[in-house]
Order: C-alpha cells, then sequence, then structure tokens
C-alpha cells in the first residue's frame, strides 16, 4: 500500500523556486530573469503561481542553478494531480464493465 500526502502539502514548483532557490540566491525576479534567459514577466508568473514549470524552463533552471529538472517536474506533476484530486468529485466517468 502507498502512502498519499494530503493535497494541501503539495506546493506550487513557482512557490518553491521562488523561496528555496531565488530569495536564497538574493536575486531579484529581473536578475533571475537575466540568468534564465527569459523575460522577466515570464519568472514572475511562474514564481507566483500563475504558470505552471515547463520542461523547458525546469531545463533552465537545471542548468543555472544545478537543481535537477526531473526533480521540478515531479513537484510539477504532483501539484497538478493534488489539484485535479481537489476536485474529482465534479468528473464524470463511467466505470468499465469487466470482459
Amino acid at each position: 500500500m502507498a502512502l498519499e500526502m494530503h493535497n494541501s502539502l503539495h506546493v506550487h514548483p513557482g512557490e518553491w523556486l521562488r523561496s528555496e532557490i531565488i530569495a536564497a540566491h538574493g536575486l531579484s525576479v529581473n536578475e533571475a530573469a537575466d540568468h534564465l534567459g527569459v523575460t522577466r514577466q515570464t519568472v514572475s508568473r511562474l514564481l507566483n503561481g500563475h504558470h505552471g514549470l515547463s520542461a523547458e524552463m525546469a531545463i533552465r533552471f537545471e542548468k543555472v542553478f544545478g537543481i535537477k529538472a526531473d526533480t521540478l517536474m515531479r513537484m510539477q506533476i504532483a501539484y497538478d494531480l493534488a489539484a485535479a484530486r481537489g476536485h474529482q468529485a465534479e468528473f464524470e466517468t463511467r466505470a468499465l464493465k469487466a470482459a
């Protein structure tokens, strides 16, 4: 039996990146954007949880900060699944009958 974390424990990867990576390096959003090679707005949207983390952005963080892109993508998937499970009662599905 696998253990599952409560949905409220999953953090948007952007929030984590903001507090644990960007702030820990003493960078502003502008400085981070410059190092990542993207716009300030792109970084801001991610760090404020308005956009999800793309594979490309995960690789950019890996190249600049050394954190594995795979780890960041797993964080995004866990966050997305937790969000979906939070409203799964709204999903209309039909059970498949056994053959």
